[in-house]
């Protein structure tokens, strides 16, 4: 029984996997990037719990860093496990490139953060709403930032570990231009068992005056 499950759960991996490699093999083709992430949450109780998050962000398929980022933090949960209040702290090793050349700078940030996130269910829709406060400090600079994040999880069977993801998230700075980024993402996952599930997507990333496009694949982790 317990054989049968388990190949099963190999060949829906599988299967997500080789969804996603036209995608990959798209980006490696196109200036189309590619996002691996990591997401983890370990309960400490009932109330409290510890965040761990990687990014590594790249400008093409992989191989070719755009972005590294590190995020940690303490939730408090509330609200019969609704809401959760969060302080946090990030680093991010950004490499840039220089204009048109293929030379590029590394730029340090540390962060500080605060969000809260309240989750709600319509049927069986779950919408999660997530607002974000940072303080960075950019090399020599210091900026803060908003962000509003409205994301949707719905199953797409009552019979199948499947399910449709999307959000939209906006930021916005505290000073001009006030307007930063918007991220739009749509994805497909699959939920291994109560503990673990794994997403790919697209994701499409606006901003002032130019836009980028990006391929995410992405594991979350309850422990």
């Amino acid at each position: 029984m317990k054989l049968t499950k388990t190949k099963n759960t190999i060949k829906n991996v599988v299967l997500l996997a080789l969804v996603t490699l036209p995608f990959i093999a798209f980006s490696q083709k196109s200036d189309f990037g590619n996002w691996l992430i990591y997401i983890g949450n370990k309960q400490i109780n009932s109330k409290w719990n510890l965040h761990n998050e990687v990014q590594y962000r790249n400008y093409n398929a992989i191989g070719d860093l755009e972005q590294l980022l590190l995020r940690t933090g303490l939730g408090y949960t509330f609200n019969e496990g609704k809401n959760n209040v969060l302080l946090g702290y990030g680093y991010i090793l950004s490499k840039n490139y220089i204009d048109e050349t293929d030379d590029k700078i590394s730029v340090n940030e540390h962060r500080i953060f605060q969000q809260f996130t309240a989750s709600q269910f319509i049927g069986s829709v779950k919408l999660n709403h997530r607002y974000r406060f940072e303080q960075r400090f950019v090399e020599d600079d210091f900026k803060m930032r908003f962000r509003y994040f409205l994301g949707l999880n719905v199953p797409i069977s009552k019979s199948s570990n499947y399910y449709f993801s999307a959000y939209n998230e906006i930021f916005l700075n505290t000073k001009t231009a006030i307007f930063d980024r918007n991220r739009l993402y749509g994805g497909i996952g699959y939920l291994l068992n109560k503990s673990i599930k794994l997403e790919a997507g697209y994701m499409n990333q606006f901003f002032e005056t130019s836009g980028r496009d990006q391929f995410n694949i992405i594991t979350f982790i309850n422990f």
